[in-house]
């Protein structure tokens, strides 16, 4: 695929499209369906089509040529529940009340279920769920994929039920999301001989040592399982006859359960995969660096269903005009917030990107970052993560993996990435004066984003507030 191709003749004639689009999904019978995939814990650049160099995505791969891909996709919070309610809701994790992982959106948070249904839709959700409770996510269930992450190779998905739904009642449109579990850890799924130890190329970020070389391997396996996942549920969808009047997404949701991503503010965690096709009204084979957020997609959803995104107190706003328009640029900044709660002590940080640079704040510099899953152990006394001992132990034997891992449990107060050119973002321009006025842009765009969602920082990231909003009695 050729990267820096463009639409062209899209700038012409976008506006037009999407007037077309929006009058026609107004007519009922016309509303487009809408299918989500949602991949778990896969890091963006794992993935071939954001520049991995060791998985085997085909079906991935060929679903791209058939849509639009987003370069510049981000998460709010590099947690499961928090950015699942984020694109549920419309609204960031601190709006809707899920700004911690295992705990509760605010009783009168309004999700999926209710705009679309009041649309005319029908609203079902398959697969893992970890958006609580249920009064404020109402998804009628549908099954044939796994609930848990903590699953079993013996288990096996089937996608009858999904068919079923999708077919159900042929006047009424559909809005399915399908949340896989895989690549989660543990990772047991796929098959782990299709990447040998030797023939990996590691990414920056981790130490190479022979067990992280075998966990990265079977982390690989799933994500090529996974693809397959997706290959079937989009086979399923073509036999439907459904195809063409479906707008369906894909999203590799945040970072993988390795040092460095999942559960942090850099790119490697709160970026994410977007794919967009819908044949014949968005054109395929290009991309777009158009930012757009989960935030976002509960409003696109209801302007494409004719509903009207201003009705309902969303911080997202539609990303219709992105889609039919792939130069047409969406917002201009992405947010991100992280607390470690409960997965360790509190660590609060934040973020803010404009697609090129990124700049952290980690609003306690002076304690360490721990994470409960890296030093934890099981039920069977094995360690979580057995890879992350083996690199300390290498952080007294070399430079560079000294300097990975004291990145990773030791940061500084402010952190600034030009991420366009240093993706992994390993080397901190904080300091450097050729980007003073880009920290301070960022910095202040930041504090505005905070005073709008009610961030009061530190205060908001404790255990008791994380209980608090357990029990749906939120403190902040």
């Amino acid at each position: 695929m050729d990267m820096k191709r463009i639409n062209r003749a899209s700038v012409f004639c976008s506006a037009f499209v999407l007037a077309l689009v929006l009058s026609s999904a107004t007519a009922g019978a016309s509303q487009p369906n809408i299918l989500v995939i949602i991949a778990d814990d896969c890091t963006h650049n794992d993935l071939p089509l954001f520049g991995g160099q060791n998985a085997k995505t085909p079906r991935i791969d060929a679903f791209a040529k058939q849509g639009l891909v987003f370069n510049k996709a981000y998460v709010s919070e590099a947690m499961c529940q928090p950015c699942r309610s984020e694109m549920y809701s419309g609204q960031h994790p601190i709006r809707n009340g899920a700004a911690w992982n295992h705990s509760g959106s605010r009783l009168d948070t309004k999700t999926l279920p209710h705009f679309m249904e009041d649309l005319g839709y029908r609203v079902g959700l398959a697969g893992k769920v970890h958006v609580t409770p249920k009064a404020v996510f109402p998804f009628e269930r549908v099954e044939g994929f796994d609930i848990s992450c903590v699953r079993s190779p013996t288990k096996e998905h089937e996608t009858n039920s999904i068919e079923q739904f999708m077919t159900r009642d042929v006047d009424e449109p559909f809005c399915l999301v399908v949340a896989l579990v895989e690549p989660h850890v543990p990772w047991v799924m796929g098959d782990r001989s299709q990447y040998p130890d030797d023939k990996i190329k590691l990414p920056p970020y981790m130490v190479d040592t022979p067990t992280t070389r075998d966990a990265y391997a079977r982390y690989l396996a799933e994500i090529t399982y996974m693809d397959g996942q997706v290959g079937e549920i989009l086979d399923t969808l073509e036999s439907t006859g459904k195809a063409n009047e479906t707008l369906v997404l894909f999203t590799s949701e945040q970072g993988a359960q390795i040092p460095g991503c999942k559960w942090t503010n850099w790119d490697n965690g709160l970026h994410t995969a977007l794919i967009a096709r819908w044949p014949g009204r968005i054109d395929a084979g290009y991309r777009t660096d158009g930012i757009v957020q989960y935030a976002d997609f509960a409003p696109t959803f209801v302007e494409l269903a004719g509903g009207d995104a201003g009705d309902h107190n969303f911080d997202g706003t539609s990303f219709l005009g992105t889609l039919f328009d792939c130069k047409k640029p969406h917002r201009s900044f992405a947010y991100g917030v992280h607390n470690n709660i409960p997965e360790g002590p509190a660590y609060p940080i934040r973020t803010v990107t404009n697609g090129e640079f990124r700049y952290i704040r980690n609003l306690s510099p002076d304690e360490i970052y721990i994470e409960k899953h890296l030093m934890g152990v099981k039920g069977n006394g094995a360690l979580n993560n057995p890879y992350w001992s083996t690199w300390v132990f290498e952080s007294g034997q070399t430079e560079e993996a000294e300097a990975i891992v004291k990145r990773y449990i030791k940061r500084p107060a402010e952190e600034l990435y030009r991420t366009s050119e240093d993706p992994f973002e390993l080397t901190n321009l904080v300091g450097d004066p050729r980007y003073a006025a880009i920290k301070e842009e960022l910095s202040r765009e930041l504090d505005l984003w905070m005073h709008d969602q009610n961030d009061p920082g530190i205060p908001m990231d404790t255990r008791e507030a994380h209980t608090a909003a357990k029990k749906g009695k939120h403190i902040y």
